[in-house]
């Protein structure tokens, strides 16, 4: 692997920022550039970074994939508007259910998700805005697990030997790529951002097609949307690295109001962690947990079961598939 990593030591943000719109300009030029804002850390800061050295010559939308959180598309939108940074919402969500249909196996619907990003809706995008270059939030652990077979992160391409100009019609520029998350919270304090764009935990760029554990349906996302909401209303104040809900495939027995209740079991997640590289299970206390299970099997539909992970990083890994 050829990036070399910036450590935190090593890392001094106004010079990293100043270098990095220096190098953005010259790569632009006089043409423009798009990105896609899913309101997590990375693409958050990268948008920050993207707009200062290039200003109207970025083009910044928010992809309505469907598999977001509760009312995310239109909050982050909002939020960024607020700073002065202009934002269109586009509605992809049928693209994504279409090319989600019928897979379950993680890899492939890792697969479908990146093709659809890329080709379809930003492939679009770019015809429809005349840009050359896709402006993204790739950090190192990204490349660093996809290269060592973890789990291909969707935004890995050129590591991948796959030529997006030819594949996709556009250069592909990754300014984030040396650092880690601590880093890039780094980075996104220095831009002066809020404190909630920089500090929220980390979100996947699948969404919560990460967090879905057989079809990515509109139920079954849903569902785990729900219990999402749940799980960061609870642990927002735990101090963790991150806190999720993951819903399983296969429903399990359970009784409500004397009765047998098939239904569905959600896996809670919460960790410490400095980097994501290495992670170990927060030890929560018992009376969280049984609020979030009584919640859960109360507020989400279909719910019947509710279990807490409890292995480290390695051997688990922070996001379910």
């Amino acid at each position: 692997m050829e990036i070399q990593e910036i450590t935190l030591d090593r890392l001094d943000p106004v010079e990293f920022i100043a270098r990095k719109s220096q190098e953005l300009s010259a790569a632009v030029g006089e043409g423009l550039a798009i990105n896609a804002l899913s309101g997590g850390v990375d693409s958050s800061v990268v948008t920050a970074l993207g707009h200062k050295a290039l200003g109207n010559r970025l083009k910044t939308y928010v992809i309505d994939n469907g598999i977001m959180r509760k009312d995310e598309p239109a909050q982050i939108a909002e939020q960024f508007r607020s700073i002065g940074i202009p934002i269109e919402v586009v509605d992809a969500r049928e693209q994504f259910y279409s090319a989600l249909k019928g897979l379950t196996d993680p890899e492939e619907k890792r697969e479908a998700i990146t093709q659809t990003f890329y080709r379809e809706v930003f492939g679009d995008l770019v015809k429809r805005s005349g840009a050359r270059f896709l402006l993204q939030g790739t950090i190192f652990t990204d490349v660093e697990e996809t290269v060592a077979g973890v789990k291909r992160q969707h935004n890995i391409l050129s590591q991948l030997g796959i030529d997006t100009v030819e594949q996709f019609g556009y250069e592909v520029i990754e300014p984030l790529i040396e650092l880690r998350k601590p880093g890039v919270r780094m980075i996104g304090e220095a831009l002066g951002l809020p404190h909630g764009m920089y500090n929220r935990p980390p979100f996947p760029g699948p969404a919560l097609a990460a967090r879905i554990i057989g079809e990515v349906t509109p139920e079954r996302v849903a569902l785990v949307r729900e219990a999402t909401a749940i799980v960061e209303e609870e642990l927002a104040g735990s101090g963790a690295f991150q806190y999720l809900a993951i819903l399983h495939e296969d429903r399990v027995t359970g009784i409500r109001d004397g009765r047998r209740d098939y239904g569905n079991q959600i896996e809670v997640r919460c960790w410490e962690s400095k980097d994501a590289k290495t992670a170990t299970p927060t030890r929560l206390d018992y009376d969280i947990l049984q609020r979030i299970a009584s919640r859960m099997t109360s507020e989400v539909p279909g719910v019947v079961s509710v279990t807490y992970n409890i292995t480290s990083k390695p051997t688990s890994t922070i996001e379910a598939i």
